[in-house]
């Protein structure tokens, strides 16, 4: 920043010269005081230069509605939303956000480098900021196969990006207790900046080598003994409302009871499917419902602006000050959160009942065309029981966790395993690089009955994930997300029933938001219609079955994963 432009904001501070732009009769929230003091916020070149009393060349009159900080989602993964970041800043910016930090450790799984660039390139073309933290682990796990690997030495070159904030979530912990120097490594790199966490379940002397490792955040805790653990070593604690992971009421209620401060509390979605922020809403339905518990609007709000802001080193973001971003979002009550405008950067990007007017195409060769698959046959999806029983996959309904079950399935003359409405068939295909590896597995509790459901989504390393009753409905459902370059099928009687290409790394559509949530709530209806009992989200449970961190049984295109004794099994 020049010395001109700090000599123009302070002849405009002073009053000796009218702001770009001013917001009028604001009630403003003071995010560093607690009150709520009326007055003008004058902007100039995008930033606040003064809150008192102005004149603007341009004056919008916010007739005495309240006007915060553009909230911030502190933990995200863009891709789990099946849309763009330039269609997914289209959707969230109505319901206030204007900053998110995002990991983008699933594109990194698929096209590492490449898959990171583009989404670098996405976030100069938004309305909003859009910050990234560098996947630490990629590959997630050595049991299975990936499209790519990030090594310390490959990640130097963005240590110093603007755009990227520090680590993403270490999720190999264990690696971290253990001392490895590959993991470490990739710390120190980003030792100069945050270091998020990824962990549950740690001893507190566990928990104090996290820490001193340089770990700042976690967004895995689930107890409220957990959170004051992490608080007490001065941790920010990111508290999740997504759409499996529900966290926030337990932990707000917990904190609440307890009378812990809330100054190192955040809010995050991490993974939030469409139709579920469209229904609720994104970071703004975490302040609505923590004031519903008891949380003092005020308090809410610092959670999702000033509180991450801080966390993340970003001191222009999160409050209505001088020097900070005009980042604001204007709202008649601050209870209700109703949200009548979004500003970015002084410009007005959303107004109620309007969409951020926001296009872009998606044109790069090393994110499309990525899901390389070798023909498929019949031969390859038998599963041979060789005694009485088989090695089981049980679903829990509403959990991510499985049950490990040795039951009595069904074979035919030859010993293969013939599934029915109890026991379905699961398959994973390695799709990176056409190996050829298929893992074979049975799950019970899925309940697909004349059909199959097929899916590119499957963390962390999305491979191609195939659940059914019928191996010929199975290789339909492959052959149809094969020809789309990634997405999710559904079959019936050699039907396809619906599909969604996701053919921007087999996780993002080249549609619209609105395109994808409907098609998807059309795929989940064929889907349960097929027999997916109630408590089981079709496509969600897929993606997970090949997990292999999540206890207790997944199964991966390297094969049957027992992940209590982390070693593959036979069926």
């Amino acid at each position: 920043m020049s010395v001109e432009q700090k000599q123009k904001r302070v002849e405009i501070a002073l009053g000796r010269k009218k702001a770009d732009k001013v917001i009028k009769n604001a009630r403003i929230v003071n995010v560093f005081t607690n009150e709520i003091i009326p007055g003008d916020i004058a902007i100039h070149d995008s930033l606040i230069v003064g809150v008192g009393n102005y004149s603007g060349k341009e004056e919008i009159d916010a007739c005495g509605k309240y006007v915060c900080p553009g909230l911030i989602d502190s933990h995200v993964h863009i891709e789990s939303s099946m849309v763009t970041p330039a269609e997914f800043a289209k959707v969230v910016l109505q319901h206030g956000t204007t900053t998110v930090i995002a990991d983008p450790h699933e594109i990194a799984n698929v096209c590492g480098i490449e898959g990171i660039n583009f989404m670098l390139n996405e976030a100069k073309a938004v309305p909003m900021n859009i910050f990234y933290m560098m996947p630490s682990c990629v590959p997630a796990t050595p049991f299975e196969n990936n499209g790519a690997a990030l090594t310390a030495k490959v990640m130097e070159p963005f240590a110093g990006n603007p755009l990227i904030l520090g680590l993403g979530e270490v999720m190999n912990y264990p690696a971290v207790l253990a001392g490895d120097k590959d993991i470490l490594s990739k710390i120190e790199l980003f030792d100069n900046g945050v270091v998020d966490g990824h962990s549950s379940g740690l001893s507190e002397r566990e928990l104090c080598a996290y820490k001193a490792v340089g770990v700042m955040t976690n967004h895995e805790c689930t107890s409220i003994d957990e959170v004051i653990a992490h608080l007490r070593l001065g941790m920010y604690v990111q508290i999740r409302e997504g759409s499996a992971a529900r966290n926030l009421t337990d932990i707000i209620s917990g904190l609440i009871e307890r009378g812990v401060p809330l100054n190192r509390c955040v809010f995050c979605t991490d993974d939030k499917h469409l139709q579920d922020i469209s229904r609720e809403g994104h970071i703004n339905y975490n302040i609505k419902k923590a004031v519903s518990l008891g949380v003092d609007p005020i308090e809410a709000i610092k959670m999702a602006t000033i509180n991450p802001a801080q966390c993340y080193r970003l001191k222009r973001l999160g409050a209505v000050a001088p020097g900070y971003s005009a980042d604001l979002i204007v709202l008649s009550d601050l209870n209700s959160f109703d949200i009548d405008k979004v500003i970015f950067r002084g410009s007005i990007v959303c107004e109620k009942g309007k969409k951020p007017n926001i296009k872009r195409i998606v044109d790069d060769p090393n994110v499309l065309n990525t899901v390389r698959i070798p023909d498929l046959s019949m031969e390859n999806l038998k599963i041979k029981i060789k005694g009485d029983t088989a090695a089981v996959i049980t679903v829990v309904p509403n959990q991510l966790i499985t049950k490990k079950e040795r039951l009595a399935v069904s074979k035919d003359s030859e010993n293969n395993f013939i599934p029915d409405e109890v026991f379905s068939k699961i398959v994973v295909v390695e799709r990176h690089k056409a190996t050829g590896n298929i893992g074979l597995g049975i799950v019970k509790g899925f309940g697909i009955r004349n059909g199959a459901i097929a899916s590119t989504v499957a963390h962390d390393s999305h491979n191609l994930i195939i659940a059914g009753d019928n191996d010929a409905d199975m290789l339909l459902a492959a052959k149809v997300v094969k020809e789309a370059n990634g997405g999710y099928a559904v079959v019936s009687s050699g039907r396809v029933l619906g599909t969604l290409p996701l053919p921007v790394v087999g996780l993002m559509s080249d549609k619209d938001a609105f395109f994808v949530e409907k098609r998807l709530m059309e795929m989940i209806e064929s889907a349960k219609n097929l027999g997916v009992p109630d408590g089981i989200d079709p496509f969600v449970t897929l993606s997970f079955l090949a997990l292999p961190v999540i206890p207790e049984i997944r199964v991966t295109d390297r094969g049957l994963f027992d992940v209590e004794s982390f070693s593959f099994i036979d069926i």
